[in-house]
């Protein structure tokens, strides 16, 4: 029988849920929802329970739209494959990057629904900001983060999240995303704090 812990858990997952149904579509007819932090904070775990108690909302991972050469300059293809599309009321259909062979190979699809996440680092910043109806902020500090995800990538990867973390660090210094967060989540538990209300998702 599960824990009071993990039901009070499923509680809050699902009281936010609900709150985020109820907010005013912010694109188009979509609730446009950003799950940012470090990279390594549980962005992804957290957006894939949080769609779940959505009933299976689509999910947009913007590692999908990064590149090797332009980790964050995804924001014109996000905008012109991804939300003009939804705010048009249209399903939508974007290219997804393939890591390993380094271009993109393959196509994704978001569909119109009442509640759209996308997730990653930089989803919550000030070029995407005017389409959301909340961001969500998850609390891991940037070196536990990375630590984190060191841990998972292994020593092959190392090279790799060094330039990361120096490419995360200046994105976040001029373009931060927790101010603005009207939700945060522990990235080491999961659990969404109370009452953490930051300023509406919306501001510039």
């Amino acid at each position: 029988m599960p824990g009071r812990t993990a039901l009070a858990a499923d509680d809050a997952l699902g009281a936010l849920a609900r709150e985020l149904r109820a907010l005013p579509p912010s694109c188009g007819p979509v609730r446009l929802v950003a799950v940012d932090g470090h990279a390594g904070s549980g962005k992804t775990t957290f957006a894939g329970r949080l769609a779940g108690a959505l009933g299976g909302a689509p999910v947009v991972h913007l590692d999908d739209l990064a590149t090797h050469a332009e980790p964050f300059g995804w924001t014109g293809r996000l905008r012109g494959q991804v939300l003009e599309p939804l705010a048009a009321g249209r399903d939508a259909a974007y290219q997804v990057y393939d890591w390993t062979l380094r271009r993109f190979a393959g196509t994704a699809v978001a569909p119109v629904a009442p509640v759209v996440l996308v997730e990653g680092v930089g989803a919550g910043r000030r070029g995407v900001r005017p389409w959301l109806a909340r961001v969500i902020w998850m609390e891991l500090a940037a070196e536990d983060a990375r630590r984190r995800g060191e841990e998972r990538d292994g020593p092959a990867l190392a090279e790799f999240w060094a330039g990361w973390a120096r490419a995360e660090s200046a994105h976040f210094a001029a373009d931060p995303s927790r101010p603005y967060a009207g939700t945060r989540v522990d990235g080491v538990t999961g659990r969404i704090a109370p009452g953490t209300v930051g300023e509406p998702s919306t501001t510039p």
